[in-house]
């Protein structure tokens, strides 16, 4: 890959201007570019494996993946093939089609704590209803969560308040991630009344650097749950199908009661999951949530390949290999220019900061300078490996940080 190179924008440039006609703030949600670099494209035309391509043809190696939903990555032929033969029978229907069936029975042979499985589509859709399950279960109204994390953005758990009311949160107890301690003091505030605990497998914040999640600490959370008659709650949806099959504290030995999954689970068609243990499968038919879009056969189709691919392949090896010589390069690159980093979380997530960056400076400059030469990693937000990232991926976008570290140095010095 070059490291200089010509970097046109007009088109991207025509499109936001129409865009600010006709969408309020020119785009909004998680992919506003307009919170990104200078350099960063807003519209995306095509994707192939871990390559990306923007309206005005700039090419880049993509390690965000979609915020998480690319595990196989863009355009998999295995999963557009089967995606493609459902859409040639029919998506949407008056009733599903016989994949929900295959999807959910797969999902209960493959997660150890599922005993069913019920679909929706966005990983907002699936936590709101763990909580209505867990509420639905329980009979009670507290529900426990991590102060900063993020599971969604429905009024009861929106990082931004504007449109809510303080009652949307009113059954809403904090505490720290990793602090069993905090939990506890929130459990014993809720009393009776604690309907569940939701986590997420490890620390994702946001802007902060990653914390993994303390064994001891997962199976403190278990046996708060179990003494209190709580539903724990793990928030998979970022973490789902890329840290482990199974679920994303199988290898930590804790199973969930409830377990929200969507990104990952079709590699890009649009779904989501709520699976469970037995004991709550009547909570699950007392709790009335549906939409016009989720018995949809496409998406399910494609979790199906999706996930038997994760299964019966390398890929899992493979993206978690790509992870560690990404996250070896940029440790060996910034000790070469004096610069001073934190890399944190799994490799498959991982996630690079600057000490002392609290205003993100020298994180949007070495991402500004990356995204020009055709590398696309995120300031503030952890990143996303996929199968289709090889060591020649690799390697190509070190060439591109070597250059942005060195932006880096010349610009704030090894402070």
């Amino acid at each position: 890959m070059q490291t200089t190179r010509t970097h046109i924008q007009s088109r991207d440039t025509e499109m936001r201007a129409r865009a600010a006609r006709v969408i309020p703030g020119g785009m909004y949600g998680h992919q506003n570019a307009g919170t990104l670099p200078e350099g960063f494209p807003q519209f995306l035309e095509r994707g192939r494996g871990c390559h990306i391509w923007d309206v005005d043809d700039n090419e880049y190696i993509d390690f965000m993946c979609s915020y998480g939903p690319i595990i196989l990555g863009h355009a998999d032929p295995i999963v557009d093939a089967a995606a493609a033969e459902q859409q040639s029978n029919a998506d949407c229907q008056d009733g599903p089609s016989s994949r929900i069936v295959e999807l959910a029975e797969l999902l209960v042979e493959t997660i150890p704590h599922a005993d069913w499985a019920v679909f929706q589509k966005n990983g907002t859709d699936a936590t709101t209803l763990c909580v209505s399950i867990a509420r639905a279960a329980t009979g009670r109204r507290k529900v426990l969560v991590a102060r900063g994390a993020y599971h969604g953005s429905a009024p009861w758990c929106t990082p931004r308040p504007a449109g809510t009311t303080p009652e949307d949160r009113a059954h809403l107890l904090h505490y720290t991630y990793n602090d069993l301690a905090s939990v506890e003091a929130a459990a014993a505030e809720a009393g009776s009344d604690l309907a569940a605990i939701v986590v997420s497998p490890f620390r994702h914040d946001a802007g902060l650097d990653q914390e993994l999640v303390d064994p001891a600490f997962a199976r403190g959370l278990r046996e708060l749950c179990d003494r209190a008659g709580a539903a724990l709650i793990l928030d998979d949806v970022r973490c789902g199908f890329r840290l482990s099959l199974q679920g994303s504290w199988e290898p930590v030995g804790v199973r969930p009661d409830l377990s929200a999954f969507s990104k990952a689970i079709a590699n890009g068609y649009p779904l989501a999951a709520v699976v469970g243990r037995d004991s709550f499968r009547d909570a699950v038919r007392q709790v009335f949530a549906t939409g016009s879009f989720w018995f949809a056969a496409v998406p399910m189709a494609a979790a199906l390949a999706t996930i038997t691919t994760l299964r019966d392949t390398d890929a899992l090896v493979r993206l978690a290999a790509a992870g560690e010589a990404l996250r070896h390069g940029l440790a060996t690159q910034a000790e070469s220019y004096g610069v001073r980093v934190r890399q944190t979380g799994p490799v498959q997530m991982p996630f690079l900061s600057f000490v002392g960056d609290t205003e993100y400076q020298r994180a949007r400059l070495f991402t500004g300078e990356a995204i020009k030469r055709g590398v696309y990693l995120h300031p503030r937000h952890n990143w996303f490996l996929s199968a289709a990232h090889s060591q020649e991926d690799v390697n190509d976008a070190l060439e591109v940080t070597d250059v942005a570290f060195a932006k880096v140095r010349e610009a704030f010095g090894d402070d």
